[in-house]
């Protein structure tokens, strides 16, 4: 398993809690952490550095090890 696959599987997993904390009437718990992905989703487009994919580049290694464009070409 590579980081990014890894992170992309994070995000659906807590996407999928923001639904199961509104299903159980956990409102504001469900809207804590749709604004924290919000707000995690924001800083890595506005910056290009994602912190928890930083994190988990410590533990696992990085799907494209050599291009920081996820495998695509530069042109």
């Amino acid at each position: 398993m590579c980081a990014e696959k890894a992170h992309r599987m994070l995000i659906a997993i807590l996407l999928g809690f923001v639904m199961m904390f509104a299903g159980i009437q956990m409102i504001k718990l469900a809207f804590l952490l749709q604004l924290f992905i919000m707000i995690m989703l924001l800083i890595w487009a506005f910056t290009d550095f994602c912190p928890s994919l930083y994190a988990l580049k410590k533990v696992l290694p990085p799907c494209y090890p050599d291009n920081k464009t996820n495998g695509k070409e530069n042109n």
